[in-house]
């Protein structure tokens, strides 16, 4: 059945793919399109609304992305998000400024008017900012609707045009699902569309019509990622799926063991691989991230490949969800934050083809799949864990003994999370060693010792994330575990950085 969307125009927005979950999270069919899609294309959609995302992008730039301004002529509402408001005011005439004071973080929206946009909203709450830039002078006809602290055209409109400074598809924008809501039903008078809960037999079809007989070996880790999508390749083609689970020797204490017992558990065919020394073999002297990403990323890839070789497997299965596609920069105009193994790691001639049922999906819609699945609870809530696994979590060159020593501090944080209760209660924990040394006094003696980073973060996607405001008896619990069990440690320090403007990992 043909589905009239709110259609999305991306300008390279990290945010996108949020944009579009939010509306099809309220019953909307959405699509994401260049944001230099025709006009003509455009009416042929036949779409409720438009809503343009943000970018990296300055307006003022020579080569800044624009949209056909025939847009601002359809009879349509549009809804412009930071560089989309920023878009809407250059066009139409106004004027956009570097600020003098970059809004990162939280702000305060404050409602100046009453609009279907704010229905049953307080004329106060907390929004995500994540600009440099501001509208400094309004097109005709626009009137200010809301305002923060650094932005006082914070919510622009002008009849069916509207633009909002913040981002209302992340977490951290407290109305913002609400905003979108009122956005769709009240002022775009859309109707109810779309739903998830055939996403398992539309994909199951699809696994099964594009792959056909031929036989597909999976990059299983462990994690949620790619245990769903096994589960779910699984159904669709059965036997003719082999799991790979690669031990490359960069996994926290015990996991090897315990991720074998995860698919006993859940009878999947898969072979362990013992590839321990090839992985710190070829990262040996390597420090840059993204030098150790893409070394393992082959490596990956090579033993995949030669195990499809064995097996006569066309096809390699990957848990790859959105936020990888995006941060490696899968979507037109987005920026590279940094390259995951399973996207943007990949040789140029790869010997495989791509199997990636989970792309468009984020970490707790996966997890809702699994559920529906089968799978059990103890494995879907398990904390995200990277394809690099520690390689990531040592600052600079991997060494065997560096891995110990972080595995053993790790190990104490996700123990002690799960011992006082909170390790539900986050999205994702874990432990950094630092390539620095600092003094310190043990039992009246000097020490020089390494330096170990807690971070804690609470996130819904995995695309923004915000510091979790652990117990500080917890903390120092911790702490002390930590500094009198790990040999090589004097220091502990906590994270409290969100996301945007770091990354949870720090590599």
């Amino acid at each position: 059945m043909e589905r009239r969307p709110a259609l999305i125009l991306n300008f390279g927005s990290q945010y996108v793919q949020l944009i579009a979950r939010r509306v099809r999270e309220i019953g909307i069919y959405s699509e994401i399109l260049p944001y230099d899609t025709s006009y003509e294309d455009i009416l042929r959609k036949n779409p409720y609304c438009l809503i343009l995302s943000g970018g990296p992008a300055s307006v003022y730039e020579p080569d800044a992305p624009m949209p056909d301004q025939r847009i601002y002529l359809l009879e349509i509402p549009i809804l412009g998000i930071c560089y989309g408001l920023q878009v809407i005011a250059y066009q139409l005439g106004g004027k956009v400024e570097r600020a003098l004071k970059q809004e990162y973080g939280r702000a305060k929206l404050k409602v100046l008017k009453e609009d279907p946009l704010f229905f049953d909203l307080p004329q106060e709450f907390d929004v995500w900012m994540s600009h440099a830039d501001k509208v400094v002078s309004l097109p005709e006809g626009f009137e200010v609707l809301a305002s923060s602290e650094n932005s006082p055209n914070a919510v622009i409109k002008r009849g069916h045009i509207y633009g909002v400074q913040f981002h209302p598809e992340v977490i951290h924008t407290s109305y913002g699902k609400e905003l979108f809501y009122n956005f769709l039903y009240r002022i775009c008078k859309a109707e109810r569309n779309w739903e998830l809960g055939n996403f398992v037999e539309e994909k199951v079809e699809e696994i099964k019509n594009l792959v056909g007989r031929e036989r597909v070996i999976c990059a299983l880790s462990g994690g949620v990622d790619s245990t769903v999508a096994s589960v779910l390749t699984h159904r669709a083609i059965g036997d003719r799926l082999e799991c790979l689970f690669v031990d490359h020797g960069l996994l926290r204490k015990g996991e090897a063991q315990e991720v074998v017992n995860y698919y006993n558990r859940l009878s999947l065919p898969f072979k362990v691989i013992d590839a321990k020394d090839l992985f710190l073999k070829r990262l040996k002297n390597v420090e840059d991230p993204e030098k150790k990403r893409t070394i393992i990323g082959h490596t990956f890839i090579e033993i995949f490949e030669e195990e499809a070789r064995k097996s006569g497997a066309k096809y390699l299965l990957q848990g790859t969800l959105y936020p990888d596609v995006v941060e490696s920069a899968g979507l037109p105009g987005a920026k590279v934050i940094k390259t995951h193994h399973n996207v943007g790691g990949l040789p140029a001639r790869l010997g495989l083809k791509l199997l990636e049922p989970l792309r468009e999906l984020f970490k707790d819609e996966v997890r809702q799949i699994g559920k529906s699945l089968g799978i059990p609870q103890e494995m879907l809530r398990r904390h995200p864990f990277p394809g690099p696994g520690l390689a990531i979590r040592i600052l600079g060159e991997v060494k065997e003994e560096d891995l110990t020593i972080l595995k053993e501090a790790d190990f104490i944080f996700i123990e002690e999370l799960k011992r006082w209760g909170l390790y539900d209660k986050v999205w994702q924990a874990f432990a950094v060693l630092l390539p620095v040394k600092s003094v310190g006094v043990m039992g009246d003696v000097r020490t020089y010792e390494r330096v170990i980073a807690l971070r804690a973060v609470e996130s819904v996607d995995g695309m923004t994330a915000d510091w979790a405001r652990l117990p500080y008896d917890f903390l120092d619990h911790v702490m002390r575990r930590i500094i009198n069990e790990v040999k090589g440690i004097n220091r502990v320090v906590y994270d409290i950085s969100s996301k945007p403007p770091a990354t949870i990992e720090w590599e």
